[in-house]
């Protein structure tokens, strides 16, 4: 992130907040001029060690919120004094950058350990570091081979501890707070407080000071709203349509990685630049992507949810809900990647037939109805993607070399459902010598299996 250089002095209102001047210096030299509402309220009482709970939206400054503080209360201590822990590579590495830039003028050295990448520079930089930013399986890696200890941590942050809890990570978060020592400052960042959350505070926090900017639930202000209520097969053609209303920079969340990848195929073919992000992308492919949507080269980014945070682009001007969540608090996080700071954006929502119970969780948790917009079936892009898509299934092409054999090597025996289906209709043929019959037509070629469309029995 590109950030402006300023030598003149904060104005009062950082100056009041009681950081010192190293913080108030390296603010000034970042262009941070005016703190957010979440900074103001949360830094001070962070500052005289409190235990704190910070609510907020997303794209609110919760990071600095949490950092400023800890930075300069730990300034000039030894070893691993500060955690943080995130639920996303994304986003430990957004507050790495920021733990770097903020550190450093407090003289405190970072590590951050996330998966997919080498766990020996990891190990190096923990031999020296101070802060470590990680994401809780692979801090539990280096736990369990010796390589990082906590006995040291003098202050805790769980950032997005909803998220982390949504994603399965208690376990985890508990053997990590089994190993810190329980006289310690925690603060806990979320966007949002469930049920879940707010047990999860209770027993880990101490009488903590509680600082919400807005109403769990409430998305980006100035983030505009609208869904389309659209069958399944009218996404990708609705899509294409908006897409060719403008030119802003768009981030598209689907369910699962697989339709991730069919929809960037789809986008890549009508000639939009685009890449994907999603779990089965590498470290460094992730990386590629996120970078290439925050210079521009991208346009598009397709992501399943764990995109929805720490991605931390400036300027993405429309987000689209190409799939409802199927948690509601996880469509505030979506529509949070627009709108942030004081910029404005827009937040469209496909909704299909079943995803409707979906919906009203979602405007249940947002207290509001979002507004329908018509679907644009007369718009020329639409009706022609909607045609290129009939004539698809009408045609799928020629059959492809190898549909329906099976590609285990010759003379290994056949799986289960081909052994115990024989092609539809073929009358049952004795086995030939060292084999398995193979229906209607003689034998098949040796290590070739025809599957047949017989309905699997109930076993």
């Amino acid at each position: 992130m590109a950030c402006a250089v300023s030598h003149s002095p904060p104005p009062a209102a950082f100056a009041s907040l009681g950081l010192s001047a190293s913080s108030l210096k390296v603010l000034a030299d970042v262009g941070y001029h005016q703190p957010t509402p979440i900074q103001a309220r949360a830094i001070p009482p962070a500052l005289e060690g409190k235990d704190l709970i910070g609510l907020a939206a997303t794209g609110t400054g919760k990071t600095a919120a949490f950092l400023l503080p800890m930075v300069q209360r730990l300034e000039g201590q030894r070893g691993i004094v500060g955690l943080v822990l995130a639920p996303t590579r994304e986003l430990a590495l957004q507050i790495s950058e920021h733990a770097v830039r903020f550190g450093r003028a407090h003289h405190l050295w970072v590590a951050t350990l996330i998966g997919g990448v080498g766990m020996q520079p990891q190990v190096d930089a923990l031999k020296r570091a101070n802060l470590v930013i990680a994401t809780p399986g692979r801090l539990i890696d280096h736990l369990n081979q010796g390589t990082a200890t906590l006995d040291g941590v003098q202050v805790l942050v769980l950032d997005e501890a909803d998220r982390m809890l949504d994603m399965g990570f208690k376990p985890q978060l508990t053997r990590i707070l089994a190993r810190v020592p329980k006289k310690r400052q925690t603060m806990l960042f979320s966007a949002t407080m469930a049920g879940e959350v707010a047990d999860f505070a209770k027993a880990h926090l101490h009488h903590p000071v509680r600082v919400e900017i807005a109403r769990s639930g409430v998305t980006a202000e100035k983030a505009t709203q609208c869904v389309y209520e659209v069958s399944q097969q009218e996404k990708t053609p609705l899509l294409l349509a908006l897409l060719a209303r403008g030119d802003e920079s768009t981030l598209v969340f689907t369910r699962t990685r697989r339709r991730a990848d069919k929809l960037m195929k789809a986008l890549t073919r009508e000639g939009h630049e685009v890449e994907r992000i999603h779990a089965d992308r590498s470290q460094a492919q992730r990386k590629h992507a996120l970078d290439g949507f925050k210079s521009g080269r991208y346009r598009v980014l397709v992501a399943t949810d764990i995109a929805a945070r720490g991605i931390d682009v400036a300027d993405i001007g429309h987000v689209v809900n190409y799939d409802l969540p199927h948690v509601a608090e996880d469509y505030v996080h979506r529509v949070g990647r627009t709108a942030r700071a004081s910029a404005s954006g827009h937040a469209s929502a496909f909704c299909a037939p079943d995803e409707a119970p979906l919906l009203r969780d979602i405007e249940k948790l947002l207290q509001a109805k979002v507004r329908r917009e018509p679907v644009p079936r007369d718009d020329e892009v639409f009706v022609a993607m909607v045609a290129a898509e009939r004539a698809r299934q009408a045609d799928p092409g020629p059959r492809q070399p190898g549909h329906g054999q099976s590609q285990r090597p010759p003379g290994h025996q056949p799986g289960r459902h081909a052994r115990s289906h024989q092609k539809k209709h073929a009358p049952a043929q004795p086995p030939h010598e060292g084999g398995h019959g193979h229906g209607q037509g003689g034998d098949a070629p040796k290590g070739v299996v025809v599957f047949s469309s017989r309905p699997r029995r109930r076993r």
